[in-house]
């Protein structure tokens, strides 16, 4: 099998890549270069910058590929090139959309393909949304040879999976839970939750490329196991050797009260009780079953974090903000209890 990524190096992504390289794949990235220093052995690289559309059709004008996947679109003009460049050069494209696109509030926490897709609370859920109806509409006029893959939160050993963080990643939390502070779990931490290692994810996705069944088809890629906020938080804190401290504050308030999208981040997708049905990626790839546990991810996730330095990168800004909303708390229930 000969595939081209664009990107090729994120969470997601990079477990694909690994497996791939290892399976013998024909694989090459496309993407700027700048962080492909850890590629496997016998992957190739395009260097460009997809945006640059005039110079990317030069580089791949020899080149017929069976799969390519585009992992950094975000919205319908990215799309719209990827049409332009790979229509008439690739046997299936796969678009990576996100299952936040799936209706919230939800009519039932049971999800399927079918689930309708709305999200009002999260622009970057619409334009997935509207970056999937593009490409069907290719498909339906135009034989354009699609598959949509919708990952819900996928995770990997370089950043612990959390609900609410700052913009520097995940380090900051687990060090307020090292220095015995409290942290911030939204809502009341009994929602229903669903983490995908990106080793597990990988497994589906290799198995839709290629596959004939999956073309015009839209599929989500997920674990079978739900856990609560609350559960995954105390899992973080026990592979820490810590006490979990938690403070537990409505979604709304920390939407309200930050700069930090929680709007679409917690109401449009986190603070929602979700279980996915994967009945239809087993049917399309039958062998596939998740087997990393919740339990088991996160701790390898904490050691490797523990182990690398470079992965701890602290964000004042944002644990002054976990201070100044706990106190908060603090001082509205004492004005109530007087």
């Amino acid at each position: 099998m000969k595939a081209l990524f664009i990107g090729g190096t994120g969470t997601i992504s990079s477990a694909i890549t690994k497996q791939l390289a290892e399976s013998g794949c024909e694989l090459y990235l496309l993407n700027r270069g700048t962080r492909n220093d850890s590629l496997p052995a016998g992957v190739k690289v395009i260097t460009a910058d997809i945006h640059d559309e005039e110079k990317v059709a030069k580089l791949i004008e020899d080149h017929e590929f069976d799969v390519v996947a585009d992992f950094i679109a975000f919205v319908p003009a990215h799309v719209e090139r990827d049409f332009r460049l790979f229509n008439g050069k690739t046997k299936q494209f796969i678009f990576i959309s996100s299952a936040s696109a799936y209706q919230k509030p939800l009519s039932d926490y049971r999800i399927t393909e079918g689930t309708p897709l709305s999200n009002p609370y999260w622009e970057y859920s619409r334009n997935k949304i509207a970056c999937e109806e593009y490409l069907m509409k290719q498909y339906r006029e135009n034989g354009f040879p699609v598959t949509i893959v919708r990952p819900s939160h996928t995770y990997s050993e370089r950043s612990i999976p959390l609900g609410v963080h700052g913009n520097n990643g995940s380090w900051q939390v687990a060090k307020r839970m090292l220095e015995n502070k409290c942290v911030i779990i939204h809502g009341d931490g009994t929602s229903l939750w669903t983490l995908t290692h990106n080793r597990d994810f990988a497994k589906g996705f290799i198995g839709l490329m290629g596959n004939i069944h999956a073309i015009g088809e839209s599929v989500h890629i997920t674990s079978d196991e739900s856990v609560t906020w609350n559960q995954i938080y105390e899992i973080i804190a026990d592979a820490l050797g810590v006490t979990l401290n938690a403070v537990h504050v409505p979604s709304e308030f920390l939407a309200a009260c930050s700069k930090y999208d929680y709007e679409g981040g917690l109401i449009g997708d986190k603070a929602n009780t979700v279980v996915f049905d994967n009945s239809k990626l087993k049917r399309l790839v039958p062998d596939f079953v998740a087997t990393t546990r919740v339990d088991q991810g996160i701790k390898q996730t904490v050691q490797y974090i523990l182990e690398h330095p470079e992965l701890q990168r602290e964000d004042p800004e944002f644990d002054k903000w976990c201070d100044k909303v706990i106190e908060s708390l603090d001082e509205a229930l004492l004005k109530i209890s007087e």
